[in-house]
């Protein structure tokens, strides 16, 4: 029997369709947290499946053959490659069962998140061509253009910081270990004073109270930070020369995959969770400004979370204040940890233990 292309992107589309729970891993890993959703949805009813099957090759089926494979290849690679916009009407709406969806949402079900619900779960990403637009004719359906929103609040994912102001490794220019003093973040405005072109953060990448490789200065809006992406560039933590053998570094080090992406937004800066891993996060805005003991915040793969605040960071700067008395006034820091989080939570009660993290520094020169 004679098959199109057409009908064999549509097969292999459906065949790359994010897994429900019980069908295998999804996309986002298995529990709650402080994301909005259960990271994993019921397995659907053998009606439900077929229904959905048929609507979805419905709907596919009128989809441009390009098209058609600018989605293939952002589904089979999981967004690791880079893939244009799709660009479909936003306000078509398609029927399963008694629900009636709108078209880019059912495809965000179908092929990352079979939980999903509604679109304010949802946060575009800032490299889609429909960020920032407001109900626009045509919006970009491609769902790894997409991320997941984070809920801040959730006792399940958060966990007490053990560290305090004097106990945390702060970057050097020549790497090594150095603990934080009065001045211990100066190295973003060493860069500054040496001429270079204005950047607006500088990432340190640590391994346990060791940092592997210089600083890696900031100047555009987004950064990927990753071990092994197909398409990437950016920060690559797995061309840094690393002399560590433990066994648990290089374990954590091989799962950090297409790891985060670092954006600078309009209201502060966001964390995209890329990776198949969870990741742990505390920031100083992320946490009531009273708050004597910053939070440690688990943020599951395919989310994303406004790691800093610019708003907030305003009032943060008081002379006064014990968590940031330590920090000079230029700037403050965010910690990422790959995979393994601490706290009072975890048998790693500073971050330093951690095997793979990051120091974001953030100039606001």
């Amino acid at each position: 029997m004679f098959r199109t292309k057409r009908s064999g992107l549509v097969r292999r589309l459906w065949r790359s369709r994010a897994p429900a729970e019980g069908d295998g891993d999804a996309d986002t890993g298995g529990a709650a947290g402080c994301c909005l959703g259960k990271p994993g949805a019921s397995k659907p009813n053998p009606g439900t499946e077929a229904e959905l099957k048929a609507l979805t090759y419905s709907i596919l089926k009128k989809i441009k053959e390009k098209q058609l494979e600018v989605l293939l290849q952002a589904v089979e690679s999981r967004g690791g490659a880079r893939s244009p916009c799709l660009l479909l009407p936003g306000k078509a709406d398609a029927r399963l069962g008694q629900q009636s969806f709108p078209l880019p949402l059912l495809l965000y079900k179908v092929f990352r998140w079979p939980d999903l619900r509604h679109s304010s779960e949802l946060k575009r990403l800032s490299c889609c061509e429909s960020y920032g637009k407001i109900n626009p004719d045509l919006v970009c359906c491609n769902p790894h253009h997409m991320s997941r929103l984070c809920e801040l609040g959730t006792t399940l994912s958060l966990c007490f910081s053990a560290d305090s102001p004097g106990s945390v490794p702060a970057s050097t220019e020549t790497g090594g270990t150095a603990y934080s003093a009065p001045m211990g973040f100066s190295d973003s405005l060493a860069l500054q004073e040496r001429g270079e072109q204005p950047h607006w953060c500088v990432v340190a990448y640590w391994e346990e109270k060791t940092r592997v490789g210089r600083l890696y200065s900031v100047q555009e809006p987004s950064l990927d930070i990753f071990y092994d992406l197909p398409q990437g560039t950016g920060f690559c933590l797995g061309q840094l020369a690393s002399d560590n053998k433990s066994q648990l570094v290089q374990m954590v080090r091989a799962k950090i995959g297409y790891g985060i992406q670092l954006s600078r937004e309009p209201d502060g800066v966001w964390v995209y969770n890329r990776s198949c891993y969870p990741i742990f996060i505390k920031s100083a805005t992320l946490d009531n400004p009273d708050s004597r003991t910053l939070l440690v915040h688990k943020v599951f793969p395919g989310f994303s979370i406004k790691a800093f605040d610019f708003e907030k960071a305003g009032s943060l700067q008081r002379p006064n204040d014990h968590e940031f008395s330590q920090q000079p006034r230029t700037g403050f820091t965010v910690q990422i940890s790959f995979v393994k989080g601490w706290g009072q939570c975890y048998t790693r009660q500073f971050i330093s233990s951690c095997p793979c993290w990051l120091e974001v520094i953030f100039n606001n020169r």
